[in-house]
């Protein structure tokens, strides 16, 4: 073969490479990134946390709501197939220190959050979902003074430097939500 077919030979199969990539939706794209896998990498770092929480939720008392304000570490573990946020924060009511494991379940392309609370050292019952149109939404199933409650749990991600999560509790299986913890996290590294 004649230098000249080498590279006519050359320059076809890259073409046809360039092609077939595109063709297959962007193979050369990172996975992780479209199965949502990548969804909560915006958030590791350290954050200045301001929190609310609802004194009593579902009940006919009137709304006190709770002040602290503290810290959040979010560090990514497995290659970004989970992640676990370390939440300090206090106030005139006390302190709430805990853990939120997050993990990726590839196969149903979902996330689990559970969290635990030092003061006790229990795992509540999970959540799981994902993020659509850049509102993360994560629902459960858990308990409230024995009785059954559904479980919402949302992020905002409000730019590089800011994010909001809300958790509601609903007592008539998600027909009405009442807001009971708001956090609104701002990055300091």
């Amino acid at each position: 073969m004649t230098l000249p077919h080498k590279r006519f030979l050359a320059v076809g199969l890259s073409a046809l490479l360039l092609i077939a990539t595109a063709a297959s939706g962007g193979a050369l794209a990172d996975p992780a990134a479209s199965t949502g896998q990548r969804d909560f990498d915006w958030e590791a770092g350290a954050w200045r946390t301001s929190v609310r929480v609802l004194a009593d939720p579902l009940s006919d008392t009137p709304d006190q709501w709770l002040q602290f304000t503290g810290t959040s570490v979010v560090r990514p573990l497995s290659d970004g197939r989970a992640n676990v946020v370390e939440l300090a924060v206090s106030g005139a009511s006390g302190r709430i220190d805990g853990l939120n494991l997050r993990l990726y379940e590839p196969q149903a392309t979902q996330w689990s959050l559970t969290f635990v609370s030092f003061r006790d050292g229990l795992l509540t019952p999970a959540v799981f979902g994902g993020f659509h149109d850049g509102v993360g939404e994560f629902f459960g199933d858990d308990q409230l003074g024995g009785r059954p409650i559904k479980v919402r749990f949302l992020v905002h991600r409000q730019g590089p430097d800011t994010a909001r999560f809300e958790q509601a509790f609903s007592a008539d299986g998600g027909t009405t939500w009442e807001t009971n913890w708001i956090a609104m996290d701002r990055r300091t590294r």
